[in-house]
Parts: C-alpha cells; sequence; structure tokens
C-alpha cells in the first residue's frame, strides 16, 4: 500500500512525498575496515562506541611497536591508530575497553608495564594516553580481560595469574591508581583457578565470573563475589554435558538470569550455551557441533528484540586447509531457537574472539582476529534487523525549486524517485545516489511543466 505522508499544492501543481521503502531485509555483513599489522593486528578484545558516535578498541598485535595497538573507528570504517604499545607502556591488550562515567576509556593489557604482568590504562576522549598500574605478579598478572564498572564507581577485574597462590586474582582499581586484590585463586582446589573473561556485577551489586581451569576435574567454574571479597564458588563443570573451559565472561539478562558459553565440553566438545540464576542453579541450554560453530570465546549480548547474539571462534561451513573453521556468528533464543547468521570465510574475516556490540543504528558491530585483506582482522558490521523505513519530513518550495528532507541513518544510502502518475508506476532516479552523513538527509527538484508530481524515497543499504 502507498501512504502519502506530504501533500502540498503549489500554484496548482501538487507535489506528494510517499512514505519511503526499503530494498533490502535481510541481514548483510559489511566489512568496515581490515587491519594491516601498521594499524595493528588480531583484535580479540570488545570494543566501544562512544557519545560521539565513533568506535573505539585494541588490537593485540600490530603498531610501531608490535606489540598492538588503540585505535579508532569512524561508523564509515576509517581507522585511526591512537597509541602503539612498546612494553613499557604496556603490551599485547587482549581485553576489551570501557567506558568510564567521566568520558574516558579504561582498559589492560596482557603484559608490559614495570614488571612485565600487565597494565592497566587510561585514554581520554582527546586522545591522551596514561599508564596508570603496572601488575607485579603478587597482585595478578597477564590479565586477558577488560575491566568492569562497578556500581560504587570502581574498576573490577581478573589476572589469570599471580596472587599469593599463584593461580589469579580478582582486584578492584581506584582511579587514583591503587589496586585493592579482593580474592587470590589457589592450584588444586574447588574454586578454580585462571580466570580469562570480565566479571559482570548484577543488580544485587555481586560480581559473577567463571574460571578457565581449576574446580573439581579442572574444567573450570562458575562464582560469586562480593565487594568485601565473600567468594563463592556456584558450579564445578565437569566436562561432559555441561560443558568445560569458560572462556567468555557472562551476562545478565532482562530476566534477570545471568548467561554465557563455554569454550568446549558439551554434546559434542565444541562448547556450550548454559545459564546460571543468582541462587546458583545451573543449566545447559545447547551444544555447539562444529558445523553450527565451535569453541565461543566472546560473551553473548542481548538484543532488543529479546534475542542473544554471538560468535564462536572456530567452525562453520568454511574451513582451513586442517578442516577447521573461520567462525560464525550466531542468534538463540531463550525457547531453544538456534540460528546461524553467518560463517565467516576468511575472506571476510576469520576467528571472531570479541563480544558483539549493538550499535546505536541497531546493528551488530565486531571484529575477527583474523582473515581479511591482510590476514590481521577485520572490523564488521552485521544489519539483524532492517533499519525503519525512510519518512519524507517536509517539502518546501523555493521559487521553482522544491526541497524534500526525510528521515535517515548515518551510514547508509538513499535513492530518491519520481513520476507523474502512480498508476503507471514508473519510476525515474531523481539525481545520484544520496549517503546519510545525518538524521535528516534532503534533495532538491525542479519544477516542470507536469500538474502533478509524485516522489518516494529508497533506502538502499
Amino acid at each position: 500500500m502507498i501512504k502519502f505522508v506530504k501533500s502540498v499544492a503549489f500554484a496548482g501543481v501538487l507535489i506528494a512525498g510517499l512514505i519511503g521503502i526499503r530494498a533490502k531485509a535481510d541481514p548483510v555483513l559489511t566489512t568496515l575496515a581490515t587491519f594491516a599489522v601498521t594499524n595493528g593486528a588480531s583484535p580479540g578484545g570488545q570494543f566501544v562506541q562512544a557519545p560521539d558516535g565513533n568506535f573505539y578498541g585494541t588490537t593485540a598485535a600490530g603498531g610501531v611497536y608490535g606489540r598492538g595497538t588503540l585505535f579508532q573507528m569512524t561508523p564509515e570504517g576509517t581507522l585511526t591508530n591512537l597509541v602503539s604499545f612498546d612494553e613499557t607502556n604496556g603490551s599485547d591488550p587482549k581485553g576489551g575497553l570501557t567506558l568510564g562515567t567521566n568520558g574516558d576509556f579504561y582498559g589492560t593489557t596482557y603484559s608490559g608495564g614495570d614488571e612485565n604482568f600487565g597494565t592497566i590504562f587510561k585514554l581520554t576522549a582527546f586522545g591522551a594516553f596514561t599508564n596508570l598500574f603496572s601488575f607485579d605478579f603478587n597482585n595478578g598478572g597477564y590479565l586477558l580481560a577488560g575491566l568492569d564498572l562497578g556500581q560504587d564507581g570502581n574498576f573490577y577485574g581478573a589476572a589469570a595469574i599471580g596472587g599469593s597462590n599463584s593461580a589469579g586474582t580478582i582486584f578492584r582499581f581506584h582511579t587514583n591508581g591503587t589496586v585493592d586484590t579482593l580474592f587470590s585463586f589457589s592450584l588444586g582446589t574447588t574454586n578454580g583457578d585462571s580466570p580469562y573473561a570480565n566479571l559482570v556485577q548484577t543488580k544485587d551489586g555481586s560480581f559473577y565470573g567463571s574460571t578457565y581451569q581449576g574446580g573439581a576435574d579442572n574444567n573450570g567454574t562458575l562464582f560469586r563475589i562480593a565487594t568485601d571479597g565473600t567468594f563463592e564458588t556456584l558450579h564445578l563443570f565437569t566436562g561432559i554435558t555441561d560443558g568445560s573451559n569458560p572462556y567468555a565472561g557472562l551476562i545478565q539478562a532482562n530476566d534477570g538470569v545471568l548467561y554465557g558459553t563455554t569454550y568446549s565440553g558439551g554434546a559434542e566438545n565444541f562448547g556450550t550455551i548454559f545459564k546460571l540464576t543468582t541462587n546458583g542453579v545451573f543449566s545447559t541450554l545447547f551444544s555447539f557441533s562444529d558445523t553450527n560453530g565451535a569453541n565461543p570465546q566472546a560473551a553473548l549480548i542481548q538484543a532488543g528484540d529479546g534475542s542473544f547474539y554471538g560468535t564462536t571462534a572456530n567452525g562453520g561451513i568454511y574451513t582451513n586447509q586442517f578442516g577447521t573453521g573461520y567462525g560464525i556468528i550466531f542468534k538463540w533464543t531463550t525457547n531453544g531457537g538456534f540460528s546461524t547468521l553467518l560463517s565467516f570465510n576468511n575472506t571476510n574475516g576469520a576467528n571472531p574472539q570479541a563480544a558483539l556490540i549493538l550499535g546505536t543504528d541497531a546493528s551488530l558491530y565486531g571484529t575477527t582476529a583474523n582473515g581479511g585483506a591482510n590476514g590481521s582482522g577485520t572490523v564488521f558490521r552485521l544489519e539483524i534487523t532492517s533499519p525503519p523505513r525512510p519518512v519524507f519530513q517536509s517539502i518546501v518550495r523555493t521559487g521553482n525549486s522544491i526541497t524534500f528532507a526525510w528521515s535517515s541513518l548515518t551510514g547508509y544510502s538513499y535513492q530518491i524517485q519520481c513520476q507523474t502518475n502512480l498508476a503507471q508506476n514508473e519510476w525515474s532516479n531523481l539525481g545520484n545516489v544520496i549517503p546519510a552523513t545525518n538524521i535528516m538527509s534532503t534533495s532538491v527538484d525542479v519544477i516542470g511543466s507536469d500538474r502533478q508530481k509524485f516522489y518516494r524515497a529508497i533506502l538502499l543499504h
């Protein structure tokens, strides 16, 4: 059905604008940027979209010194290397960035710093970099995870090694540059060891997390820790049906339940999706089977439609010479519905390790650690829902010219079409394709001898 949204008569000429239409509705993957070593390589930590609309993240390798980078990317895909790590200011950042309440970015490095056990750093919104803290093994080291901003304004995180028992720590970081060790894991005990993932603070103020190893059978654990250091093990993975070796962090969904993944284990030993209630009840929900993904390393995210989206580092329908898949993007719903949205093929990226994020345009954004044009990883956008149809907002005549304004989304392109008789359904393009740079786009037409004219805006991509 065609619907008029504006109809204006100018000196006997009827000008009518129509609601726009969408030319695409299926999920579409767009490679926005490819890394080429000099501007970074192997992004593995979740990046963030800042209030300025740009994306900020890290790569674990590449840059001027080969020790990783901090980068900025515009929504259109222009990459800028902001910082090259050089060991003294940290090295090999594997965790993602966290946006502080002050607008600055906070993150961690795997190694480097004063004692070569990793650092905590800050990047201001203006691009100024500061190394805030260097780990010394006693308080932890080799951080694979980023930081979680607590309700008290401090940052909380996990170190994979170090501490009083050499098996990793949970720590609190104050923005004045000090660190409190809240808990030290122990090898050979049921509380687990080697935490790889971010912590998540739930509505009750407690933090939940996982260890990659340790527990009863060295298959990893799930735990809860309070801000005063009170620690409780909630689940011991068996390595069989419930999965093993959780690499990714947990998320608290809209229903208040925690959801996560394991790297391996499950029905076919390619990993699982599970849930954990805040009172410790555990359930296995899904087992990966290689062709539909294998070895998830990144946390899930929940979109506005209530569905969960995630990636697996391996698996899928495209494989390398050794038969290992390049990874997938998937959708999962709590009623058990699972679908593969995309299998990476190396050309468009390979081995996604970082969690996806939901952009302000309702698309999913993420990175792959490998693949792409240079083999050093990519940044991509996946449109999981059709963006809203363009709608004419105004039609204004100035002399013999008509100016149209319609709602648009930055990063998408539009085509205005026109005709004089709707019954003929013969539309002609008015001018060139128009890339949107704002929430409103415009086009101009010159009035001819036609007594009426109809216009429509088409969302192309």
